[in-house]
């Protein structure tokens, strides 16, 4: 993981980016409130408070939108804290250009460091914005630039580098891999700066550099840095409308869907893959249809509608049925039987089928690669412990804190754990619950 601080709150990456500690902000905000007839008796402690999640009072918003120059009637309308100005990203706001996709790049490589944890960059109207931006962008009409001459053979040896990354992703974990990934997207992106190559080659790097945007934005996402891995997400997106990959472009929407969802915003997560899947190439092998239904059942049964989403696991289960191993693009090789059960076995719990969620979350584990299995043993932990098996359900928790104690590196198997242990209160006098609870957190500290 990276060593720069992370953010918690917006207003803490605001003054990370300003370079205000908290008592020089304190102080600030008590000046420019003298200024504007508007007394404040702003503090350190004051601000540690905001920043924990305490809204500022009216006076106090008034005098820092003045300071930051932001209409306070625009404030008032977007509310504490989406109003603050820290929610640019360039991968937004560029053209739906070659050279956009290239400064979009640029952006992530030289600030896809700094991460806002805890909060979601990109939701909403600029959600939906960027998804109806992707289906109206044309491809790009590739041009040679100056530099060095970009070959074939270069581009294959990055693409198998990046190959062999994913693989290591799968059985290590992502937080441990993530500045290697870092450094295959700057290479990539150096490439189309600066490089001289064929149309064809060209196109060929900016389908690399999706698909290396995504990886760096998966291992982020693993290593709970949602909004650096949703800002890759996006030049990912970029990245494939650019080569004319719309079948990746699609994959990429559903995978930013998950983001959003796990933040609460449910609705906008059935809207994006509902996005992808219409505007997807009508000839998508059933092997990416699957896992585009598979997406949209997640969705729609974290959003509440149950029936929905088992018509549209049901799909998904028929297109499986129908797909060929040679069908799987190798970008979806990973893709298979486990996550299937996965789905299948989450959308089956929030719909009360205990039983049957439990059976194919079971299937999902046995199956998975290393870090899959740590992340959905609490999955299945969960699922016993609604079935009334307190002790299988703490069986599956260790199964997953063991894999987290050896090789495997993902702070988002480690949360999982920790939300199996809150649903754990309940039995918190029992000896083995204690036991469990203890190894979880010597865990939370060495990692």
């Amino acid at each position: 993981m990276p060593d720069d601080p992370l953010a918690v709150h917006p207003l803490t990456f605001l003054l990370q980016t300003r370079g205000w500690g908290k008592a020089e902000f304190a102080r600030l905000m008590q000046e420019h409130g003298r200024s504007l007839g508007i007394p404040l008796a702003t503090n350190r402690t004051t601000v540690w408070k905001w920043e924990q999640g305490q809204e500022p009072d009216a006076d106090a918003q008034r005098v820092l939108a003045h300071l930051l120059c932001v209409p306070y009637e625009q404030a008032r309308a977007e509310g504490w804290p989406r109003w603050l100005p820290v929610w640019e990203v360039t991968g937004l706001t560029a053209p739906w250009t070659e050279a956009g996709t290239v400064e979009a790049l640029s952006d992530l490589v030289g600030s896809g460091r700094v991460d806002r944890r805890g909060f979601l960059t990109i939701t909403g109207a600029t959600l939906t914005g960027l998804a109806a931006s992707w289906v109206d962008a044309p491809s790009a009409v590739a041009a040679a630039l100056n530099g060095d001459r970009v070959t074939d053979t270069m581009v294959s040896t990055i693409e198998q580098r990046i190959g062999t990354l994913r693989t290591l992703d799968d059985q290590l974990g992502g937080a441990g891999l993530l500045e290697q990934a870092r450094g295959d997207l700057a290479l990539v992106t150096g490439l189309l700066r600066g490089g001289r190559c064929t149309d064809r080659v060209r196109l060929r790097l900016y389908a690399l550099a999706a698909r290396t945007a995504h990886l760096t934005g998966w291992m982020a996402y693993d290593a709970g840095l949602r909004s650096a891995g949703q800002r890759y997400y996006v030049g990912a997106l970029r990245s494939a409308r650019t080569a004319g990959d719309d079948a990746f472009g699609a994959f990429v929407l559903a995978e930013m869907g998950v983001h959003v969802s796990e933040a609460g915003h449910t609705a906008e997560r059935v809207d994006l893959i509902s996005t992808a899947i219409d505007n997807a190439p009508r000839s998508l092998s059933p092997c990416i249809q699957t896992f585009l239904h598979l997406h949209k059942a997640e969705a729609l049964s974290r959003n509440g509608d149950h029936r929905e989403a088992g018509t549209a696991l049901n799909r998904a289960m028929s297109l499986w049925e129908r797909q060929e191993a040679e069908d799987s693009p190798d970008w979806l090789d990973w893709f298979g039987e486990a996550q299937l059960r996965s789905t299948e076995g989450k959308v089956l719990l929030r719909s009360g089928q205990v039983e049957r969620a439990t059976s194919s979350l079971e299937v999902s584990v046995t199956r998975a690669a290393p870090r899959d299995k740590a992340v959905r043993s609490s999955r299945l932990a969960k699922a016993r412990l609604a079935g009334g098996d307190l002790e299988g359900a703490l069986d599956a928790a260790h199964y997953g804190a063991g894999l987290l104690e050896d090789n495997v590196s993902s702070i988002r198997a480690l949360d999982r754990l920790k939300e199996f242990s809150a649903q754990l209160e309940s039995h918190k006098s029992v000896p083995a619950v204690c036991e469990f609870r203890e190894r979880l957190r010597e865990l939370s500290v060495a990692i």
